[in-house]
């Protein structure tokens, strides 16, 4: 173990257009010799082969030890907040409470809903340039939900709080009645055959699913760049990204066509686009989520979970998605959910970790909202420790190793016919992947258990782990990169440098506003806690909530 901070920043070359084109053409062929080892040196793999570690490999991040859970579970109804928390200060997103107190008011239902819906989604993809943030909408499926929604509150029958509220799902997870193109041109050809767990728990809780929406092509990616469906735009400026690969469900979030929607992370994918358009993302603790019903990917480093507006319907969601399904036999091993105090704003007690040279490894504007904030808890009664974590680096390319290498696997079947209808950047990841070896797989297995070790370590004497979700801001998407995408390694790895450590591990994350750049795009902070310590996490986005000025998107679409 060496206490040594070993992350660095790179400066690898940009490609676009014909170089780029000419570059992944090399990699597919006979002579990627050529140029493969020098890029896997250059991505750390020369340190990582030769690192030499002792603990057995883990798996699958199992952090529970008691009985499996034998029937489905969910948060108690009675623990699901029933009325709105007071809002902090700047603009007002609209939330689930909106929508329920104003169709139990009258002053409008879930018909008239869906039709400003509808008519909105419509004008953000015709729009210039289009959000793209929904891709796929059923109109008479939508209004069919309505009408049965609009019933079931003239009669007094609500299902939940959520019944006729607008939610989006990820096409990366099954929804009837579409198919699930995982952002693709050839998958997806048949509807799926039923409802995920998320969707059909939403479903049941009489949530309006007005559609899915876009993500970086089989979620591979951080920017958002789908060249098949069309790149997701950042609600904040529609010139920058809006953050991978859930690009849809925060565009459609972070826009107004909806208060909060399905992600999913497999390396920060939910906290990254969360962070870029100013919204809240949770990653819950491994299993706690069910994943039946997701494109089979990245089983070890998947979770599914909410994107929403505000902190409360980030709770709600998280209330109605969490617990054990039978269908999904690692959401068995999980003590019962729960949502008791997760809006407790009074810090007191709560001992708040900062690993400074990570923490600080980041944009000048990046580190200056997280470091206010942390003088914001600190006011609030939170007490700040330092501490150290080791291995990130080798955290970093095992992460790489496992992601990359389960996502070529599970697509191995299709790369004879169509490995060229993949993006110019997908054929990069999945060429670099194909490189990989068994050893290098059990041995990125081996660091998993490392890395678990050392958070636990750390986690006996701090409650959470603060850090930015990003170390940088939305980029800017250059004209170069369309309509074929680009490398930007440089970047990729600023976007990425806090994200994959809670998806090794295993642990719950979440991604919450801090402030915004002087040029108006927002800046996120993450907090990583204890497994199965939700709940921390949601207070400590709840306190900074009460802080922070939000602002409104220059895209935003009023519904109610």
């Amino acid at each position: 173990m060496d206490d040594k901070y070993d992350l660095e920043s790179v400066n690898l070359p940009y490609l676009s257009g014909l170089a780029f084109k000419l570059f992944v053409e090399l990699l597919e062929s006979p002579l990627r010799g050529l140029v493969v080892p020098g890029l896997l040196k250059q991505a750390g793999f020369e340190r990582f082969r030769a690192l030499d570690v002792d603990e057995p490999p883990t798996l699958y991040p199992y952090t529970y030890s008691g009985p499996l859970a034998s029937e489905d579970g969910q948060v108690s109804r009675d623990e699901l907040p029933d009325t709105a928390p007071a809002a902090g200060p700047g603009f007002k997103f609209t939330n689930v409470y909106d929508y329920a107190r104003a169709y139990r008011e009258g002053t409008t239902d879930p018909e008239e809903v869906a039709h400003k819906v509808l008519t909105a989604i419509k004008a953000s993809n015709q729009a210039d340039p289009p959000l793209r943030a929904i891709i796929f909408v059923d109109e008479d499926d939508v209004l069919s939900q309505a009408r049965a929604a609009k019933e079931r509150l003239q009669t007094g029958t609500a299902l939940s709080i959520f019944d006729g509220v607008p939610v989006a799902v990820k096409d990366e997870v099954d929804m009837l009645p579409f198919p699930t193109t995982v952002g693709t041109s050839f998958l997806g050809n048949q509807p799926a055959a039923e409802d995920s767990t998320v969707v059909a728990r939403m479903r049941a809780a009489g949530a309006l699913l007005i559609g899915k929406t876009n993500l970086h092509e089989i979620g591979i990616g951080m920017t958002g760049f789908n060249r098949h469906h069309g790149t997701a735009r950042n609600p904040y400026n529609t010139a920058h990204y809006t953050g991978g690969s859930s690009s849809g469900p925060a565009g459609a979030v972070a826009s107004g066509l909806c208060p909060v929607a399905i992600g999913a992370d497999g390396g920060g994918s939910i906290r990254v686009p969360a962070a870029f358009c100013g919204l809240v993302g949770l990653k819950a603790t491994f299993g706690r989520v069910s994943e039946f019903g997701a494109a089979d990917l990245c089983w070890s480093v998947a979770y599914l979970g909410p994107i929403a507006a505000s902190v409360a319907d980030a709770a709600l969601m998280y209330g109605i998605l969490a617990g054990p399904d039978l269908k999904d036999e690692h959401s068995l091993n999980q003590p019962a959910p729960r949502l008791h105090g997760w809006d407790q704003t009074d810090m007191s007690g709560l001992k708040l970790g900062i690993y400074e040279p990570w923490f600080n490894h980041a944009s000048q504007e990046m580190v200056r909202a997280c470091q206010e904030m942390v003088e914001s808890f600190k006011q609030l009664g939170a007490e700040v420790h330092q501490v150290v974590i080791p291995d990130l680096d080798a955290c970093r390319v095992a992460h790489l190793i496992t992601i990359a290498g389960e996502m070529t696997q599970a697509l191995d079947r299709y790369d004879r016919e169509h490995r060229k209808d993949y993006s110019l950047e997908v054929r990069t990841n999945l060429a670099l992947a194909r490189e990989f070896t068994a050893r290098d797989y059990i041995k990125a297995q081996r660091v998993r258990t490392r890395m678990m070790a050392n958070f636990n370590q750390v986690l006996k004497d701090v409650d959470v782990v603060l850090t930015p979700v990003s170390g940088v801001s939305a980029p800017q998407i250059k004209a170069t990169a369309l309509p074929d995408g680009d490398s930007d390694l440089s970047t990729l790895n600023e976007i990425m440098r806090f994200g994959v450590v809670a998806n090794m591990t295993g642990l719950p994350a979440i991604a919450f506003p801090v402030g915004y750049t002087q040029t108006g795009l927002p800046l996120g902070m993450q907090a990583i806690a204890r497994p199965w310590e939700e709940v921390t996490l949601l207070r400590i986005a709840r306190a900074a909530e009460q802080v922070v000025e939000r602002q409104k998107p220059q895209v935003w679409y009023q519904i109610l």
